[in-house]
């Protein structure tokens, strides 16, 4: 699984865990094109080498309002990857063995003015990952592994 620490010199999220992503472009064909134009940006991965295998949940993030249309894209050997120094302060592979790992994983629940909601964290080795790239996390790893019909609990322990 390939993770980004956003750059500190950016107006939003910086130096947060993400998946590569952002905006969509005028020029961009359809948003799986935005998906490889982005991440060809920000960490130098070729447009041609991920074949898309899949799709997320849409949702709207809860700070930015952003809506996030995230795609699953596999590639067959591990890329050379080279972080944007605009965007990108760091590239970090992270085995989904280490993502599977019971310890791994939290949630906590949060008071957002009269809302309540439940907020997923990832400790991986150096780094915390919440938010909408949790959310993320959370939904491919029940779908790979089937447990998608199952307690937060029961899925991750």
């Amino acid at each position: 699984m390939i993770l980004t620490r956003r750059s500190a010199k950016l107006r939003s999220h910086t130096s947060e865990v993400s998946f590569p992503g952002g905006r969509e472009d005028p020029g961009d064909g359809d948003l799986w094109q935005t998906a490889l134009r982005e991440a060809h940006e920000e960490i130098d991965l070729q447009p041609t080498l991920p074949r898309r295998v899949g799709e997320l949940d849409r949702f709207v993030t809860v700070g930015s309002q952003s809506l996030i249309h995230p795609y699953v894209g596999v590639v067959d050997e591990r890329p050379e990857l080279t972080p944007s120094e605009a965007e990108v302060s760091e590239i970090i592979e992270v085995p989904l063995s280490e993502l599977l790992l019971d310890e791994v994983w939290r949630e906590e629940i949060w008071t957002m003015g009269d809302h309540t909601r439940a907020i997923t964290f990832f400790e991986l080795l150096g780094n915390t990952v919440w938010g909408a790239t949790a959310s993320i996390l959370r939904q491919f790893l029940t779908e790979v592994t089937g447990t998608y019909d199952k307690t937060p609990q029961e899925r991750f322990g």
